[in-house]
């Protein structure tokens, strides 16, 4: 759709609202409802956002010893600019407008902190270098037959899990399912958060599902948008999904992996691909891997943010715990796919 679609669009919804959202330091959404009048007003300025989504944790909790936002700067709000190429229709809302948003410093100047602009400049850089870079994302978590009051009441332990055992690629249970299992398929999709698959994962009420890889920021902006509207539809369901990555030490956990590629500006050629190399590794992957590697000691805070995380990163759980890479191996941290060009 076109700009002028768009906010026609928005203009027609009988709503009469806008629903915004921008991610926050620990890739959370944090959004609110606007009026159709608000969002108009807007749209080619600024809007205003707290920027205490950069002070505060997943619990809302304030952090202590920081600089940015805080007690000492009185959590102002701070420069939000729409992004219109961002536009959905929210299936589950009766089409609801969507949209993301991002953090500015000044009315023209990107926020340094917010993720967004991050992934953005990551991109310009990408393109600075000649080279166009693809990625998605799969992700794993848990279904639970609970709600949040149900949750409340056994104080988070002893759940009801969707489907009990451990039954990994389980035909039988997503069909048991088949109703949330078809809503998350369409749903995804008409929220142009498509799926390249879903399946039940090893562990009881746990399922996997992989995204349609893109460039940049779009698959930054999928992978956010996919947690929450996982949970958006489970709600409808009466199901409850959560990615934490461990439940109990007597299960496996869940985690994600991050699908990267690397391709000539023209998005023709891979880049990490040669078939002339004993591996069909082009020596630029296997410079990638190698600054990987290097890296991840250094970057592991972003993967594995929370204590919860570190329960997880145990041998024998299907999670990685040594800097390691191998061909198409899914024991090592780094697995390499190198089947075709």
């Amino acid at each position: 759709m076109t700009t002028n679609e768009i906010i026609q669009y928005v203009k027609d919804h009988p709503s009469g609202k806008v629903k915004i959202a921008l991610c926050d330091i620990d890739g959370i959404l944090r959004g609110k409802y606007i009026s159709t009048e608000k969002f108009l007003s807007v749209i080619d300025t600024n809007t205003g956002f707290c920027d205490v989504i950069f002070g505060w944790d997943a619990a809302d909790v304030a952090y202590d010893n920081v600089s940015f936002t805080g007690w000492h700067t009185g959590y102002p709000d701070a420069a939000a600019r729409i992004d219109l190429t961002t536009f959905r229709k929210i299936p589950w809302e009766q089409d609801l407008p969507f949209f993301l948003g991002e953090m500015m410093e000044t009315k023209t100047k990107p926020s340094a902190i917010c993720p967004r602009q991050l992934l953005k400049k990551i991109q310009n850089d990408v393109v600075d270098m000649g080279y166009t870079a693809y990625c998605s994302q799969e992700f794993e978590w848990y279904n639970f037959a609970e709600t949040p009051q149900s949750l409340q009441e056994k104080h988070f332990s002893a759940l009801t899990p969707l489907t009990p055992g451990m039954f990994g690629y389980s035909i039988l249970r997503s069909s048991l399912q088949s109703d949330y299992f078809a809503d998350l398929f369409e749903c995804l999709k008409n929220f142009n958060v498509p799926l390249e698959g879903l399946h039940t994962e090893t562990g009881p009420g746990t399922y996997e599902a992989a995204i349609v890889y893109t460039g940049l920021p779009d698959a930054g902006d999928r992978a956010v948008l996919f947690k929450t509207a996982v949970k958006e539809i489970a709600y409808r369901h009466g199901i409850m999904a959560t990615f934490m990555a461990k439940i109990n030490e007597n299960l496996p956990g869940c985690g994600g992996h991050v699908h990267q590629s690397l391709w000539d500006a023209s998005s023709k050629k891979n880049l990490f691909y040669d078939e002339k190399d004993k591996l069909k590794m082009s020596g630029l992957m296997k410079q990638f891997v190698a600054g990987q590697l290097y890296c991840l000691p250094f970057i592991l805070p972003l993967f594995a943010p929370t204590i919860n995380s570190y329960k997880r990163l145990v041998e024998g759980a299907w999670a990685p715990t040594t800097v390691t890479w191998g061909v198409d191996n899914r024991t090592t941290a780094l697995r390499v796919l190198n089947g075709g060009s």
